[in-house]
């Protein structure tokens, strides 16, 4: 009965969290234009809350529980960085394997096909997979951490993402009600990775920790990989790091009163 209801508060949350890219397509009615400079601050404030949601979630108890798999320190150490790595490593290959295009297209409006639209719109629905996979997980960790508190982070980076989605669709002249449903529907993916992670950490004890640590480490790539290489601005790279700074210590913030 407890995992039952563990599962479907999971996967609620998940769902939760993935409508939220949907409110954040819907904020395209907010305003005629969105600069460069208004989506990279929103995004680098997003990768900040990722990063701290992503250490202190995820990353950091797993470290707790897995040094404990091995009384050799250095095997347990080897076990924990190689269960990151493989996080790493599986959306590396995604992103390899499947074709995707990167955020270019500065303000909104101007010349940008549906197709080259659609291939930036693949990448960040690459991306909902390991997020719910880490929503799915970190249920399944309740005992290790506050779950609730990487949804948040989650969450809050599912708002400029959804703008983004919106903003490449009207670029490519689509009409700003589809491109906000559009942005919504991509958001209903996260609930399929979270329901990967709730069944697979199900088989053992020692599969949730893993999971945490592989879980943290697909979200450090998609930081690290996807999100900063897009907005670092050479010209503003103070705004940038004050938008970083800001995400990651209120996601810390949050952490700490969640947990």
């Amino acid at each position: 009965m407890a995992d039952t209801e563990i599962f479907w508060q999971g996967l609620t949350a998940a769902l939760v969290a993935g409508l939220v890219t949907g409110a954040g397509g819907f904020m395209i009615f907010l305003k005629k234009k969105y600069s460069q400079g208004n989506i990279d601050f929103m995004l680098n404030v997003a990768a900040g809350v990722m990063l701290a949601a992503s250490f202190f979630s995820l990353l950091v108890p797993s470290m707790g529980q897995i040094v404990k798999f091995d009384p050799d320190i250095h095997v347990a150490g080897f076990i924990y960085t190689l269960a990151v790595f493989s996080g790493v490593a599986l959306v590396w290959i995604l992103n390899a394997v499947l074709p995707h295009e990167h955020n270019n297209m500065g303000h909104h409006g101007f010349g940008f096909s549906l197709k080259k639209a659609w291939l930036f719109i693949i990448a960040i629905t690459l991306h909902k997979i390991p997020e719910g996979l880490a929503v799915g997980v970190a249920y399944s960790a309740e005992e290790l951490m506050n779950p609730q508190s990487l949804v948040i982070g989650i969450a809050l980076h599912n708002i400029p993402e959804g703008l983004i989605i919106a903003i490449s669709l009207v670029a490519a002249k689509c009409s700003r009600l589809k491109a906000a449903l559009a942005a919504a529907a991509i958001g209903l993916v996260q609930p399929l990775g979270a329901f990967i992670g709730l069944l697979t950490m199900n088989f053992s004890d020692k599969i949730v920790p893993l999971g945490m640590a592989m879980a943290g480490g697909t979200l450090l790539f998609v930081v690290v990989n996807e999100i900063l290489p897009e907005t670092y601005n050479v010209k503003k790279t103070n705004q940038s790091a004050f938008a970083l700074f800001t995400g990651f210590i209120v996601m810390t913030y949050l952490t700490i009163v969640m947990h």
